[in-house]
């Protein structure tokens, strides 16, 4: 095969070579043969697209990585919330005859999906729809998702109910919720409700890692009295680690 076409190549040459010779016997400028050329090209271009036809298996397109997992019913739904989210009768309405008739990876998918576009409020919705279906099981990183989105968008009310009903299911978040929501709490503007998180974080049966005493201690610099608590505890849990003191009056305290 491979002779096959090395020959196929060479006799496209010579074809070629003796067309641009009989034009430039006959006294035509050599850019007049360029229309009577053609058709080798295409020949040429076939085969090299014939060959190409073979790809490699590697995804194409801008939709393939988002909605790949995604199956027409789910997509179907997500844009039926979206759609009526400003509605609560027509969004009810939907949720009945579409939303619960989905298979579980399709409400799983749903779920990731609105959480990915940061559709918070619709996000919380299906989570609750689905913790009512005969399937569902406390899930520690259904959770985890849905409160770090929730954090993210500044909804820390939503956060504190999430984790109340996580605490009720006996579920422990893993170090980066924990980060997430101290670090949420403080850009909310509220660090006792962050140092309530800190102390559930040390009761936690897995042990603490630095980053959530580490985002702590930076979000507590307006209040030292609670910083200095953090600072003991972090000192005696990490000893070989060292914390950066700012000059005392950032503190506020002189």
């Amino acid at each position: 095969m491979a002779l096959r076409s090395i020959s196929n190549k060479f006799k496209i040459r010579d074809l070629a070579s003796i067309l641009l010779g009989e034009f430039t016997r006959s006294g035509k400028p050599i850019r007049d043969a360029s229309t009577s050329i053609p058709s080798i090209a295409v020949s040429e271009s076939n085969w090299f697209n014939t060959v190409r036809q073979y790809h490699d298996g590697r995804p194409r397109g801008p939709l393939w990585r988002g909605k790949k997992l995604i199956g027409k019913e789910a997509l179907f739904v997500i844009i039926g919330l979206k759609r009526f989210k400003d509605d609560e009768d027509k969004l009810h309405k939907f949720i009945k005859t579409h939303v619960l008739r989905l298979l579980k990876m399709d409400m799983i998918a749903v779920l990731t999906e609105l959480e990915r576009q940061e559709q918070v409020s619709l996000a919380l919705m299906m989570f609750k729809v689905m913790q009512k279906q005969d399937w569902y099981k406390a899930d520690a990183y259904l959770y985890k998702d849905l409160i770090i989105t929730l954090a993210r968008s500044k909804k820390m009310d939503e956060v504190l109910q999430l984790w109340e009903s996580m605490k009720k299911e006996n579920l422990f978040p893993d170090s980066q919720t924990y980060t997430e929501v101290i670090r949420g709490f403080l850009n909310y503007g509220s660090p006792a409700d962050a140092m309530n998180i800190y102390e559930d974080m040390k009761n936690c049966p897995d042990p603490p890692e630095e980053l959530p005493f580490r985002i702590l201690l930076k979000g507590l610099l307006p209040h030292p009295l609670l910083r200095n608590k953090v600072k003991q505890d972090f000192e005696e849990i990490f000893p070989d680690s060292s914390i950066y003191d700012p000059p005392q009056e950032i503190f506020g305290a002189r």
